[in-house]
């Protein structure tokens, strides 16, 4: 084997070397939007999950409860890891779940992965609110988080001093309020439960 031969296999030997983690860090933004070791992405799961261990033990994967959500909020969830691969999901940002009156997603459910429940009894996560970046701070009337819930003043409210109040025995976690706030970033956002013990 030449000289240049050796420079040749030599230099791109390390330019995989260089590339490997590059190409495996852009894949796995690619295949797993939603990577469950990065804090800031949290995954919702639908109306009448099980606690997530039992959840993704029986949940099938059919698809139903994603078929079947006339908001079209539920979505199957596009990731390397096969326990999570295809499980249902909501991302608020995207299109948060509206507590529907027919909260079918809990009726086509056959492994019992989604219980029924009723709509005040839903707990998706819980809304967190930040005064600091609410717009109410500047001076400017602003209620879309108040007015859009579709529980009401049961689970959120502007207190006697008119700033917005989060009531944790009334929120859903549904994410309306986060998905209609004007502001960038959120002033309210859903937040995970703490696992139950």
């Amino acid at each position: 084997m030449s000289d240049e031969s050796g420079r040749r296999d030599f230099f791109k030997e390390a330019f995989n070397q260089i590339m490997k983690p590059v190409a495996e860090f852009l894949d796995d933004r690619i295949l797993d939007p939603f990577p469950t070791d990065k804090p800031h992405r949290n995954i919702f799961r639908p109306p009448g999950a099980l606690p997530e261990p039992e959840f993704l033990d029986k949940c099938l994967r059919c698809g139903n409860c994603v078929n079947n959500c006339p908001a079209s909020a539920i979505q199957p969830l596009q990731s390397q890891d096969t326990i999570l691969r295809n499980t249902p999901y909501i991302d608020p940002e995207e299109q948060p779940c509206v507590i529907c009156d027919s909260l079918a997603c809990m009726h086509v459910c056959p492994s019992g992965a989604l219980q029924l429940v009723f709509a005040e009894d839903i707990r998706i996560g819980l809304a967190v609110f930040n005064a600091d970046t609410c717009l109410r701070r500047q001076s400017v009337d602003c209620t879309y988080c108040v007015d859009t819930c579709p529980i009401g003043e049961d689970a959120i409210k502007l207190s006697t001093e008119a700033i917005v109040e989060v009531l944790d025995t009334g929120c859903t976690g549904c994410g309306v309020c986060q998905y209609a706030c004007p502001t960038d970033p959120k002033s309210i956002v859903i937040m995970p439960l703490p696992p139950q013990q």
